[in-house]
């Protein structure tokens, strides 16, 4: 991981400061409600996005066939993967993430297995199934869980790795409520709100939600160090040319300094 300073150089190389041109990120994801979840969430931090000047494009418009492999057995290790191949398939920055459920009374399962917990093809109707399968003789007061959701940016030109955290608290409630959203969302009761995730409409979920919070601590973060490179670049930059010295009058001579 690197600082701003390191930035701003990789600016000044460029010939330009982060304010003067848009940067193209592809986005490690071939989940459209995911990608529509993420650009509203850029539009929730108007300043940052302003300093950052993001074009999110997906993986599928710029490199269809690059493999998304997740194998680690963390959330960041499979966030930073993801973002790692995403960004040496197109020579772009990435930004990527990796989330699921913990549910207490199955030891933080289905965890990073969360999107194939019922097996390949990911289905989301088939997970919901077999996780209230699991918890069907678990009582309402030990049907604890939390969505995790750990967002990673990666420039491999800048040498930048960034990752931060989120998490939103609930419980599995026994059959599914909501039409909104995906995953498990109409089986996950958020404690604050007493609605499922699928009740929430998008600029709700965003508010709560785990992702909502990673990438918008994100966003956040990434702006600062560009602000900062973007005005250590300008503190560096000349003034303007030198005034050149004036000639001698014809017939004079090089008297001694003033004081």
């Amino acid at each position: 991981m690197t600082d701003a300073p390191s930035i701003a150089d990789d600016e000044t190389k460029r010939g330009g400061t982060s304010g003067d041109r848009r940067r193209t990120v592809v986005v490690a994801t071939r989940n459209r409600g995911k990608l529509r979840e993420i650009l509203r969430l850029l539009e929730k931090e108007p300043a940052a996005a302003a300093a950052l000047e993001l074009e999110l494009v997906t993986i599928d418009e710029i490199a269809p066939g690059a493999a998304l492999i997740e194998d680690q057995p963390t959330f960041e290790g499979n966030a930073l993967a993801k973002a790692r191949q995403a960004a040496a398939a197109t020579g772009l920055p990435a930004l990527a993430d990796d989330s699921g459920l913990e549910v207490d009374a199955l030891g933080g399962a289905p965890g990073v297995w969360s999107a194939r917990y019922a097996g390949e093809p990911c289905d989301d109707g088939r997970n919901n199934a077999k996780l209230l399968e699991a918890l069907r003789d678990v009582p309402t007061g030990r049907r604890g869980a939390r969505f995790r959701c750990v967002a990673a940016f990666v420039d491999p030109a800048r040498g930048l790795e960034l990752v931060r955290t989120g998490a939103c608290e609930g419980q599995i409630i026994r059959a599914p409520r909501g039409e909104l959203g995906f995953g498990y969302d109409p089986i996950f009761l958020v404690s604050s709100m007493a609605r499922t995730m699928a009740e929430l409409d998008l600029d709700e979920k965003n508010r709560l939600s785990h992702r909502g919070m990673a990438f918008q601590s994100l966003v956040r973060a990434l702006a600062s160090m560009f602000r900062e490179a973007s005005e250590l670049v300008a503190s560096s930059a000349p003034s303007g040319p030198a005034e050149p010295p004036r000639p001698a009058e014809p017939g004079s001579r090089p008297g001694p300094p003033r004081p």
